[in-house]
């Protein structure tokens, strides 16, 4: 299955930036007692907010800066109309508080919950930005080299992490990564981008339906479950942190590594050279990194096809592109033309 000359043109670097992908609140549109009760908790006035461009909520996200010179980053929302933001926000200060001392993530200060507003303060990595695309193979290699430590420690969970009761990724995948499958059967519509794949479909829905017996847990072992680019963080010496820990989940880590490569591979980086000399990926059973990603291609691709977001106006083309280039890696792995 040859790429098409819109999808090659697409896949070196999306169409959007990663650090600019959010529309968040600004700290001054903060209703006035939130922002006190937040000084309060700080012991000092806030006296610059930087908000955060990355991610694809709506959520108030910033770095603060106080008088007393104090840097933290600050998570908000509002229970009326943002509640699931609240309960992942309580979630994330719950499961990053319980996360190995090895796993390099910013840890939670503080929590603080009202009638109407939760909110998250943690360690800021400043200075701190999105990894640059095309990655450049430096913040690959310190990004692969932070998931490595933080797979190993995971591997072996605290009893705090396990007390959380976390749920396991197999049964995500065959509940919500059936895209292609959805399509062979009619009950959802081809997306116009995703037509050079009908010839290699039949093909694709059974690679998909192999996936979730794949990732299937052996052991305690736990996973990001959502280790985007834009959940990555390069300080100022290089070194990567590893963000958003609300989806951790029971499951391989292997799987958090497609994720990633997939995005090494756009930018034309050999993602099956960096895939096999990971620690992750040894011992990993014959077919896997096919299978997941048959089942990312057809997960992203089936949801860029949905109606647009106002919470995240380009969420659909982050979808698309992650999508078009899972499925640009698996036909390069599977020889299709």
């Amino acid at each position: 299955m040859e790429r098409s000359g819109t999808i090659a043109a697409m896949l070196a670097t999306p169409p959007f930036a990663y650090d600019a992908t959010a529309v968040r609140p600004p700290w001054e549109s903060l209703a006035a007692g939130m922002r006190a009760a937040i000084e309060d908790r700080l012991a000092s006035p806030v006296v610059g907010a930087r908000t955060a461009g990355a991610g694809f909520t709506s959520g108030f996200a910033a770095v603060l800066t106080t008088a007393a010179g104090e840097q933290v980053f600050v998570k908000a929302a509002r229970s009326a109309d943002q509640r699931h933001l609240c309960d992942w926000y309580a979630h994330e200060a719950l499961v990053t508080a319980a996360l190995p001392a090895a796993v390099r993530a910013p840890r939670p200060l503080w929590t603080l919950a009202t009638p109407d507003w939760f909110v998250l303060c943690a360690e800021a990595v400043v200075p701190g930005r999105t990894p640059t695309l095309p990655w450049q193979e430096a913040e690959l290699a310190a990004t692969l080299d932070a998931w490595a430590e933080a797979a190993a420690a995971l591997a072996h969970p605290t009893r705090a992490l396990l007390d959380l009761k976390l749920p396991a990724l197999a049964p995500m995948v065959a509940d919500e990564f059936g895209g292609w499958r959805w399509i062979a059967e009619g009950r959802v519509p081809m997306p116009e981008w995703a037509e050079p794949a009908r010839p290699r479909l039949a093909a694709l829905a059974a690679l998909e339906a192999s996936a979730p017996s794949l990732v299937a847990p052996t052991g305690p072992n736990l996973m990001h479950c959502d280790l985007r680019l834009d959940n990555v963080i390069i300080d100022a010496s290089g070194e990567a942190w590893l963000c958003d820990w609300n989806w951790l989940c029971h499951g391989p880590a292997w799987f958090d590594t497609a994720v990633l490569l997939i995005t090494a591979h756009a930018g034309g980086l050999d993602a099956d050279a960096l895939w096999s000399t990971h620690p992750t990926a040894r011992g990993v059973p014959t077919g896997a990194l096919d299978a997941a990603l048959a089942a990312l291609s057809g997960y992203f691709l089936t949801r860029s096809a949905a109606p647009p977001n106002d919470a995240a106006p380009t969420v659909r083309q982050h979808q698309r592109w992650h999508g078009e280039a899972a499925l640009s890696w698996l036909s390069a792995r599977q020889g299709w033309r």
